[in-house]
């Protein structure tokens, strides 16, 4: 799985998703084990970013997401698959959620082996 949450996030980062994070949140939440955080400049760009994920996951042998939310507005898109979470935000919408800052002490994507 964790395979996947670094594929998500190189895709992310391909289509130039900005600032793009993982993070652990499996010990606190329960629900998942990973958020994958980033922000688009426009909603094609937010389109363009959940569509590549979607991609590059299942074609890494990934899952495909159990239900996708938000792809009428572009402003927060919620792909869940489980046992990671892919956010993908307008930078409006990020900066108002502002994930990072809620999940500020949970493990980095870059802390884990």
């Amino acid at each position: 799985m964790l395979q996947w949450v670094r594929v998500a996030v190189q895709a992310a980062d391909d289509k130039q998703g900005r600032d793009t994070e993982a993070f652990f949140v499996g010990e606190i939440l329960g629900i998942t084990d990973w958020f994958v955080v980033t922000s688009g400049g426009s909603s094609r760009q937010v389109r363009a970013i959940m569509e590549a994920v979607e991609e590059e996951v299942a074609q890494a042998g990934g899952p495909k997401p159990l239900r996708i939310e938000g792809q009428e507005t572009l402003t927060w898109v919620l792909m869940d698959y489980g046992a990671f979470v892919v956010h993908v935000f307008s930078a409006e919408a990020r900066d108002y959620y502002d994930l990072e800052r809620l999940w500020k002490d949970v493990p980095r994507l870059n802390d884990v082996a």
